[in-house]
């Protein structure tokens, strides 16, 4: 079970808004922004800052993740769920799989609404679904994302009943996601790194989001990069332990059966790269399909 522990991320949407956008000459736009569902679900408006864009002049893939983890907090934090509840009860959120689909890039400094709401939960989880959304309501990002809540031991624990009246069907569950991947083959693409000391959160371990940013350098090593800027694209995502500072890792990309990218490096329609992360003991950390969809 993955250690990347987020207090009250995925507890459990307050009024509309307006939020200024750049218009496509760069003059201010005045928009509402959607209005929050309390307590199912909540909107907020997000920025692209300059050190969160790749040299495509588009938004790291990782950057979704770290919006969906803040705008959860908010969310949880919002319905009486903070930081010092979470402590007090010696209770954290591990996120444990996650499915994303980009299906139109966000430019630098662009401007999106990001949403959150619990869709279901299980004894000890919680599945949340988020979207991101531009000025004019164009839908540019999904995520759905499996949570597990844990005590201060990092043991799976009972989700508590007072989250359950903040899921509109408080019967609603779920299967949680999975990414199988077969053995790597011998013609894998290998790469190592070790972990440092701006990959940690404040708990010491690999913050979730740095993953993608694992994974996609690993594809662009490999020369998969065109993958990266398919659209739409989808990432599946499994976190399987935690990567700790100072770590030696080992990462293996290979294509899937059928994913071959097509000609000149170019991301055929289907194509899929598989990747997986390890300890140099070969412990499994983290593993991954992208698929151009």
């Amino acid at each position: 079970m993955s250690e990347r522990r987020v207090a009250g991320a995925a507890g459990v949407a307050g009024t509309a808004g307006v939020a200024t956008a750049g218009g496509p000459t760069g003059e201010a736009v005045h928009v509402a922004r959607p209005a929050d569902d309390l307590p199912y679900r909540i909107v907020r408006p997000y920025r692209v800052r300059f050190e969160e864009a790749t040299s495509t002049e588009t938004m790291r893939t990782a950057i979704y993740l770290a919006w969906a983890a803040d705008i959860a907090w908010q969310h949880s934090t919002l319905l009486g769920f903070d930081r010092n509840w979470y402590s007090e009860r010696g209770l954290f959120w591990l996120v444990r799989a996650v499915s994303l689909d980009v299906l139109n890039p966000i430019p630098t400094y662009g401007e999106a609404f990001v949403s959150t709401q619990v869709l279901g939960t299980r004894r000890i989880a919680a599945r949340r679904h988020c979207e991101v959304h531009d000025a004019s309501g164009e839908l540019l990002a999904s995520l759905e994302i499996d949570w597990v809540m844990t005590n201060a031991r990092g043991i799976p624990t009972r989700v508590p009943d007072d989250f359950h009246r903040f899921v509109v069907d408080s019967a609603a569950t779920f299967d949680m996601m999975k990414v199988a991947l077969p053995p790597a083959p011998p013609t894998a693409a290998e790469r190592t790194l070790r972990v440092r000391r701006r990959d940690l959160d404040p708990l010491d371990h690999v913050n979730n989001s740095v993953y993608i940013d694992y994974l996609e350098e690993a594809l662009e090593a490999a020369g998969h990069g065109a993958l990266l800027t398919a659209i739409p694209r989808r990432y599946e995502i499994d976190y399987v332990a935690a990567a700790e500072r100072d770590n030696l890792l080992v990462g293996k990309t290979w294509p899937l059966e059928g994913g071959a990218l097509g000609e000149g490096g170019k991301g055929g329609e289907g194509a899929t790269q598989a990747y997986r992360l390890s300890r140099e003991d070969g412990t499994e950390i983290f593993r991954a399909r992208v698929t151009e969809i």
